[in-house]
């Protein structure tokens, strides 16, 4: 999929996604070594933006296991449907048992999940297993089956074996500790806070008529904040929704009155604001 590490670079840039040389670098080791790609850091900092940006560079379907808090494995994996293998048995009453079980068990009545989702068929897949540490360490063990294989075990229908591998991603903001076994089966990248120029090119791209020189405020800002002792820290995206806030406001210059009266774009707690605003008063401008 990609020839370089500088490819990687452009082709992400093409779709949006700016990437520093430590996210292509592992984006390209991925992709040649076959290996799954764990991602972490804060929320917002383009964790999930860059397994889509990877689909469309790739031109391939994003197959997305959302996890949370009881995802088991009928969510993960796969499930019949019940309701309409019961409508299947009412209809075939003259046949015997071992017909009908025969029929009901199989593909029609088979409703796929994004991890037998990705591993079946030919057409090129990423499969984004986003919020990883929000799911239960059962379904840790069932990561493990299918990424050191990519192949899945349908009791009714035999083993699934994937003929063209998805590029994984895997994204975690460490509320919980993965296991080792799944961190040694995947590459590791973590992604922080952009440094500031990057920020600037990030929020410029984002926010097309932004003023060059209201970017670099914005920045300036949003960084004295994330230096401060705040429950939740700006990422990202709410730089780059403040960029945009500003932009629709009208503001082509970052006073104390702006300030304050946006800062719940950015910072979501009141003691959060109400510490900052005490500090910006005094040093945005």
């Amino acid at each position: 999929m990609f020839t370089s590490v500088d490819d990687v670079s452009a082709r992400l840039a093409a779709t949006g996604y700016l990437a520093s040389p430590a996210v292509a670098t592992t984006v390209f080791l991925a992709d040649r070594l076959g290996k799954p790609l764990l991602v972490e850091g804060p929320a917002g900092v383009g964790k999930t933006e860059l397994a889509k940006a990877v689909a469309q560079v790739a031109g391939a379907r994003l197959v997305r296991l959302q996890c949370y808090e009881g995802v088991d494995e009928s969510r993960a994996l796969y499930e019949w449907n019940h309701a309409k293998q019961l409508l299947r048995i009412s209809a075939g009453r003259d046949e015997t048992w071992d017909e009908t079980r025969t029929d009901i068990f199989g593909e029609e009545f088979l409703l796929p999940r994004p991890l037998l989702t990705a591993i079946r068929g030919d057409d090129p897949k990423v499969l984004l297993i986003d919020e990883t540490d929000k799911a239960d360490v059962e379904v840790e063990g069932l990561l493990l089956e299918v990424l050191s294989d990519f192949q899945v075990t349908v009791p009714e229908l035999g083993t699934v074996t994937a003929t063209r591998r998805p590029f994984v991603v895997l994204t975690s903001n460490a509320t919980r500790e993965l296991s080792e076994a799944l961190r040694r089966r995947c590459l590791f990248l973590h992604i922080g806070f952009p440094d500031a120029e990057l920020e600037r090119r990030i929020v410029r791209l984002k926010v097309p008529g932004i003023d060059a020189a209201l970017a670099e405020s914005v920045v300036r800002v949003v960084g004295a904040l994330r230096a401060m002792d705040l429950r939740k820290v700006p990422s990202v995206a709410e730089t780059i929704d403040w960029a945009r806030t500003l932009l629709a406001l009208g503001a082509d210059t970052l006073d104390g009155s702006v300030v304050r009266d946006s800062l719940g774009v950015i910072l979501k707690h009141q003691d959060d604001v109400l510490k900052a605003a005490a500090k910006l008063d005094l040093d945005a401008g």
